[in-house]
C-alpha cells in the first residue's frame, strides 16, 4: 500500500513540477529553467544527505553497471522534455502521453530483462491493460 501511495504522490508531483517549470521557462529559457531545477534539486539532495544519510560518495565507484550513473543526465532531459511537451500540448495531454510512454518502456524493460532487471514473461492481460490505457487517452481526447 505504501508503494502505491508513493507512486501516486510521485505522479502528482511530476505534474505540478512540469507546470511550474513551464511557467518559469516562459520568463527565462528552457535551459536556464532546467539548470535551475537541477541545481535546486542538488541542494535539496545534499541537505537531505547531510541530515539523514552521510554515505560516502566514493560508494558510487562500486556501482557495477556504470551506465546506471547516467540517471542525472537522463533527469535533465526528462525536465526539458516535460517542459516542452506541457508547453506545446498542455499539462493533461502531455501527462497522459508521458505516462503511456513510461508504462510501455517499463514493460519492455521487464519483458526483455534489460538493465539488470528480472525478465518477466509476456502476458496478454498486461497487453490488454496497456491497450486499455491507450484507449483511455483516445477517449479523453474526444
Amino acid at each position: 500500500m505504501l508503494g502505491i501511495l508513493i507512486a501516486l504522490l510521485s505522479g502528482a508531483l511530476m505534474s505540478v513540477q512540469g507546470v511550474f517549470n513551464t511557467d518559469v521557462t516562459k520568463n527565462t529559457s528552457l535551459w536556464v529553467s532546467t539548470a535551475f531545477v537541477q541545481f535546486t534539486a542538488l541542494l535539496v539532495c545534499l541537505a537531505a544527505w547531510l541530515l539523514v544519510d552521510r554515505t560516502s560518495f566514493a560508494a558510487l565507484a562500486s556501482v557495477p553497471r556504470k551506465y546506471a550513473l547516467l540517471g542525472g543526465v537522463i533527469g535533465a532531459f526528462i525536465t526539458v522534455t516535460v517542459v516542452r511537451s506541457m508547453g506545446l500540448l498542455g499539462p493533461a495531454r502531455a501527462a497522459m502521453l508521458i505516462v503511456i510512454a513510461q508504462l510501455g518502456v517499463a514493460w519492455l524493460i521487464e519483458l526483455l530483462g534489460l538493465f539488470g532487471m528480472e525478465q518477466t514473461e509476456f502476458s496478454i492481460r498486461k497487453l490488454l491493460g496497456f491497450l486499455a490505457a491507450v484507449a483511455g487517452i483516445v477517449v479523453f481526447e474526444l
